[in-house]
């Protein structure tokens, strides 16, 4: 099941629930796309920004500051901030994966090139550092500059792992806590934090965030062993790129020596054929791993709730944990 396809949409009664933050916000990115002197910015950049998506990360960053009593202006910058960092990185992770589409549309260094995306997500990168600033608030910049290098840095640990089949879970985890969790986590605790909140309120909007981007990304993980999205993402695609989800590296560990050649030939060293992906589908099936990784989504679902427990009572802090059950109805 989709998002879009389900019927309960948990993203959208949140939106209306801060509509007028988020048209702010809609606003700040608008203004701060611009350049005077380079025009293909605001095209590129619009192509994307505007592309449909549901900016989930900026929401919940909303969400966080309302749900603590922030009365304020710095969230709407906040999450002005997180959507250029997300929006950076997709531009540079499409050039890396020699993307051709995203969200079901032509991606950005198709239509235009990979120099254009490559420097486009990287002036968006200083963008989003001049918004942080304006907070005037230390700690925010500390959380979401550290979440920038902890992106970058889980996207290097992923390309270097690809292919390898002596990755780990630990490692896995390290790469998804890198390239997902890190900013789901900045986006919530920046709202504790402006509103000045305890630690250890501030702590579980942390362990909120890092939870549903660990859950968030191992859907998106499963479901590129079956099952559709919105993304525009073709199933098999992780296969075929020769990434090591957790479901195969569960799988790799248990294999006997045939089992153990075919991953060697199609991850490894890159020989996969076209009906290879139906072999490793049923791998994946013969040895339980994908409804074992399923389970581990629905558990770290699990933990995002629970950490909702620590925080002030708000009907948007109902709609949080709708929005982490939701996350792992595509799988259910």
């Amino acid at each position: 099941m989709s998002l879009d396809q389900s019927a309960t949409k948990p993203h959208e009664r949140l939106a209306a629930a801060i509509a007028p933050e988020m048209e702010a916000v809609g606003r700040v990115i608008r203004e701060r796309m611009s350049s005077d002197h380079a025009p293909r910015i605001p095209e590129v950049t619009a192509h994307l920004v505007e592309a449909g998506g549901k900016r989930l990360r900026p929401m919940l960053t909303i969400a966080a500051a309302k749900m603590c009593g922030y009365t304020g202006q710095s969230h709407i910058d906040l999450a002005a901030t997180v959507e250029f960092i997300h929006t950076a990185t997709l531009l540079h992770d499409d050039v890396v994966d020699e993307s051709s589409q995203r969200r079901g549309r032509p991606t950005a260094n198709l239509l235009w090139d990979n120099t254009s995306s490559v420097l486009v997500g990287d002036y968006l990168f200083a963008r989003s550092f001049q918004l942080m600033v304006r907070t005037g608030n230390l700690r925010v910049l500390d959380i979401l500059s550290n979440a920038a290098a902890t992106i970058a840095e889980g996207e290097v640990l992923q390309l270097t792992a690809a292919r390898n089949l002596e990755t780990t879970e630990e490692t896995y985890f390290q790469v998804v806590r890198g390239k997902t969790a890190a900013l789901f986590s900045a986006a919530t605790q920046v709202g504790g934090v402006i509103a000045e909140r305890t630690e250890d309120e501030v702590q579980a909007l942390f362990d909120y965030g890092d939870a549903l981007g660990i859950s968030f990304q191992i859907v998106d993980d499963l479901l590129d062993y079956g099952g559709t999205d919105a993304t525009g993402k073709s199933i098999g695609d992780d296969f075929r790129e020769g990434k090591l989800t957790l479901p195969v590296i569960r799988a790799i560990a248990v294999a006997d020596a045939e089992e153990a050649a075919f991953w060697d030939r199609t991850i490894a060293r890159n020989k996969a054929t076209e009906d290879d992906l139906q072999t490793a589908l049923a791998l994946l099936t013969k040895h339980g791993t994908l409804e074992a990784t399923r389970k581990d989504a629905l558990a770290w679902a699990g933990r995002a709730k629970a950490a909702l427990d620590k925080l002030p009572d708000h009907e948007i802090k109902g709609m949080l944990a709708d929005i982490a059950d939701y996350v792992v109805a595509r799988i259910t």
